[in-house]
């Protein structure tokens, strides 16, 4: 008897985060936001390690490169997170209410 095969298959991100419950795209939008605030603090840390470098002297090309690639990231954080509200997800604060963040702020239509 012939075995069969398992195939995975990579669905496109938006395919595959349209199949997620309700519950699991807050979870998400929950960990997109956590991750951005977390990478904004260390930006802030990054900046004064650069000043500080350049204040005293310093070489601060090390301090710099990092603090540009931390500041990358959180733009492709950003931008995952502008994904995941166009796909469907609630701010956490919002899934009582049902109401979405443009709308909250007066963007979106009622």
């Amino acid at each position: 008897m012939p075995s069969r095969l398992k195939v995975k298959v990579k669905l496109p991100a938006r395919v595959a985060y349209k199949s997620m419950n309700r519950v699991q795209k807050q979870e998400h939008l929950a960990q997109a936001n956590r991750h951005i605030a977390e990478l904004a603090v260390q930006i802030l840390r990054q900046r004064g390690i650069v000043k500080h470098a350049l204040d005293t002297g310093q070489r601060s090309e090390m301090a710099e490169s990092l603090l540009d690639a931390l500041e990358g990231s959180l733009r492709i954080l950003e931008k995952h997170r502008i994904f995941l509200l166009s796909c469907g997800a609630l701010p956490p604060g919002d899934a009582v209410t049902g109401r979405s963040w443009s709308r909250r702020n007066g963007n979106g239509a009622s």
